[in-house]
């Protein structure tokens, strides 16, 4: 039964952005969620804001999804610059795993052309590979291709969540998935492969039966 939930974003909100609906489902369903973020993209913050504010709005957006802040950790890694510390994440990725003993990862899909984004896929399958479950999310603006393996049936109040928490990234609402219309329709397209009203789709990866 899964019980634990690790959820690895390799930069503040990606997440979210992927998986929102179904963390906040999680987290209603009285599961323990973990959410690790490899960078705070001080580099990518847009002009006019301070360094430091994609760290603080995700903190933020941590606290709207009720995620409990001694779940949430930051590493400090740049950037576009996770292919230079590929065993250094891997090594962080196992020391979490035996700390947290999580049932279910989550991760960005195998097909995520994102190089960030492919070193802790990488990394990730190496590490929970034995010991846990293991999900893809979709972020369809850097998947060339995306298969819909597992899908989570959500209710409108989970789209909604999702959609409050990521109002918290004032910084990022000029980015078109951060879109309320957007976020809506992937979810509504999604549900509609099930025959629900909502859903979330991820990539099977890895499943573990007890």
């Amino acid at each position: 039964m899964v019980e634990t939930i690790l959820i690895l974003s390799p930069h503040t909100d990606d997440g979210e952005i992927g998986a929102g609906g179904t963390i906040a489902k999680f987290i209603e369903d009285g599961k323990e969620v973990y959410y690790v973020a490899f960078s705070s993209c001080e580099a990518s913050v847009p002009e006019g804001f301070p360094k430091e504010t994609l760290k603080l709005e995700c903190k933020k957006a941590m606290n709207v999804l009720g995620i409990s802040p001694k779940n949430v950790t930051f590493m400090n890694y740049g950037v576009r610059t996770f292919p230079s510390y590929r065993q250094k994440i891997l090594d962080d990725l196992i020391t979490i795993g035996r700390k947290i003993e999580p049932n279910l990862v989550l991760i960005p899909s195998s097909s995520d052309i994102h190089q960030d984004h492919q070193i802790i896929h990488a990394e990730a399958l190496r590490a929970f590979k034995k010991t846990s479950s293991i999900w893809g999310y979709e972020h369809p603006w850097n998947n060339l291709t995306f298969t819909t393996d597992v899908f989570v049936n959500l209710e409108e109040k989970h789209i909604q969540k999702k959609i409050n928490v990521l109002k918290q990234y004032k910084s990022q609402d000029f980015r078109t998935y951060f879109n309320e219309q957007y976020i809506k329709a992937l979810a509504y397209t999604r549900g509609a492969q099930i025959d629900v009203s909502f859903a979330e789709s991820f990539e099977l990866l890895r499943m573990l039966v007890d």
